[in-house]
């Protein structure tokens, strides 16, 4: 007996020899939905980062979140200062907005100076 999984693909794990133009003949004579893989593209193209030389030149920003014990998310920005790996401000809050972060990236030149860049992987 031939039965279907979800993955087509994974028939070679269970110990099958079929290809993937037999799976999906049987998928479209069972009127089963067949599985695409995606790939994801990066969108924009990607720039080469220069060495850096000194201090301020480019700083990174990132947003990481975790959940508390009790089930409350909690979200922390960190500043990081790329050429001296230093952390420059970590901000934790349940909930951050664009003019915090704005306040206290100005926080945070007033007492440094400007960067030359500011970096973000604008990430999900």
């Amino acid at each position: 007996m031939f039965w279907i999984s979800k993955n087509p693909y994974t028939y070679k794990k269970e110990g099958f020899n079929v290809n993937h133009k037999k799976v999906y003949r049987i998928y479209k004579e069972l009127n089963l939905k067949v599985l695409k893989r995606t790939r994801k593209r990066a969108l924009g193209s990607r720039i080469c980062l220069s060495p850096l030389k000194r201090p301020n030149e480019r700083w990174s920003l990132d947003f990481v979140s975790d959940a508390l014990s009790n089930g409350r998310r909690i979200r922390v920005l960190t500043i990081i200062d790329e050429f001296s790996r230093e952390c420059l401000k970590m901000i934790v809050d349940t909930f951050l907005s664009g003019r915090r972060v704005v306040r206290e990236l100005s926080e945070i030149i007033k007492q440094r100076g400007p960067p030359r860049t500011i970096l973000s992987d604008n990430g999900t």
